[in-house]
């Protein structure tokens, strides 16, 4: 068996020309919807991640602007600037991007944000509102893993799916995702005693821990559904994920590269949920001149 490869990239580009639209729409009927990221620190994968952002708004039309701050910046000083982004009108989605220094307290930042406006889907209403089936905003990895199957077909209603990791970003909202579209979820991390019991059961396997080709071909059933959400970088330089893609590509029926898997479809769905918090916020715009008007 030689598995199906699931590219992000691709997937991607269909979506892209959906929110171009959507972007076109908005900015020629109300305005054109903005997003803002706040970089703090010189970690240089943040940097790469936020300008490879930003040139995806500005291919779909989004405005975005980038506020860069040392890393010695304050836990006050920062909180201001989310108050006047929340305040901000024209800035519909706000990002702080992670990591943050360790002497920032990262749960006050993304409790900051206003619902509204938190697209990443990390502040806690968002979070504790996935748990009950109803999130404002789907944290944007798991997000496009969804979409990912679902543009394969891949059944998840009675499957089993085991998801590797814990994580706040990617693992638990991942799981709650799966449920929620009624598979039966085990969630499992890199210590797991006998992780390979797991996920020779799984009918769709989810890695997100980090861990260099944790996830082997003997570990995997044949025909299993493989979703490599690990970004690791060798001694070489080259990426890879937390599958040893060479071998389990040979069992799974699907799978997902690195690079060029869930990577693409995070930032497009950082776009989505950017034009959707636009939408919402004509919508309520429109609804209260109305209000206004009949009075």
């Amino acid at each position: 068996m030689n598995a199906i490869i699931i590219s992000g990239s691709t997937i991607a580009g269909k979506f892209r020309e959906e929110l171009k639209q959507r972007v076109k729409t908005l900015t020629e009927t109300w305005m054109q919807p903005g997003l803002a990221v706040i970089l703090v620190g010189d970690n240089p994968a943040s940097r790469v991640y936020v300008r490879n952002k930003a040139k995806t708004c500005d291919e779909l039309g989004i405005r975005s602007e980038v506020f860069s701050f040392p890393g010695d910046i304050s836990q006050k000083a920062l909180l201001q600037q989310i108050q006047d982004l929340n305040a901000n009108t024209e800035i519909h989605g706000i990002l702080v991007q992670l990591p943050l220094p360790g002497h920032i307290h990262i749960d006050e930042i993304i409790a900051a944000i206003a619902i509204e406006k938190d697209v990443d889907g990390f502040h806690p209403c968002n979070v504790g509102a996935l748990a009950a089936g109803h999130a404002l905003f789907h944290p944007c990895t798991p997000f496009g893993v969804m979409k990912m199957l679902a543009e394969f077909n891949i059944p998840l209603q009675g499957q089993h799916a085991v998801v590797v990791g814990r994580s706040n970003i990617v693992g638990k909202p991942m799981a709650l995702m799966l449920l929620e579209k009624g598979a039966t979820v085990t969630v499992c991390t890199s210590r797991t005693r006998d992780l390979a019991s797991h996920t020779r059961n799984a009918d769709i396997i989810v890695m997100a821990t980090g861990k260099v080709n944790l996830l082997t071909g003997d570990m995997v059933k044949p025909g299993a559904t493989v979703i490599d959400v690990g970004i690791n970088r060798l001694p070489d330089g080259r990426l890879c994920g937390d599958v040893e893609f060479s071998g389990v590509k040979e069992k799974a029926g699907y799978i997902t590269p690195v690079p060029g898997g869930v990577g693409p479809m995070t930032i497009v769905m950082l776009m989505n949920n950017t034009i959707e918090a636009a939408e919402r916020a004509r919508a309520t715009a429109q609804a209260v001149a109305r209000q206004s008007s009949m009075q």
